[in-house]
């Protein structure tokens, strides 16, 4: 599904407002898991959120290109789809700075698991006033990280 299915511009608007509704609503759970420290729990809604997200750019494409799609439906029902869309680019936005601040954290936390992992390579061989360190120069090391955490 990538087109909204109405028959004239006021079911247009309606099937908008009710898919900016549900994107909306699926953001701020999205939000609220990765603010619980539970983004494990966040997968689930990935399919439904990228396949509304992509009918919702689509049509979003098409209004601009074609202003008119929406030119007869209600006054009323437009304002309740700019209210809509107006609380869908909040949620947007803050689920925006909770998956950057997720980042930053993650990459902090990789980068001390491999500066350690480096400093335990690098220490002195041996024990005592004759220990030395190694001639030959560290070997490189293999990181794996999980995409979903």
């Amino acid at each position: 599904m990538s087109e909204l299915h109405a028959a004239n511009p006021t079911e247009r608007v309606q099937a908008l407002l009710r898919l900016t509704q549900r994107l909306t609503q699926l953001l701020e759970e999205e939000t609220r898991l990765f603010k619980a420290r539970r983004p494990q729990d966040a997968i689930g809604l990935q399919d439904e959120k990228t396949q509304l997200a992509n009918v919702y750019r689509a049509e979003v494409a098409r209004t601009k290109q074609d202003p008119t799609r929406f030119a007869t439906a209600p006054a009323p029902l437009k304002t309740m789809l700019r209210d809509a869309t107006q609380a869908f680019h909040t949620a947007l936005s803050e689920n925006g700075h909770v998956v950057n601040a997720l980042k930053v954290v993650t990459e902090g936390v990789v980068k001390a698991i491999a500066d350690e992992a480096a400093r335990q390579r690098s220490a002195p061989s041996g024990y005592g006033p004759g220990a030395t360190t190694p001639n030959t120069p560290p070997k490189g090391f293999a990181l794996a990280v999980n995409r979903t955490a």
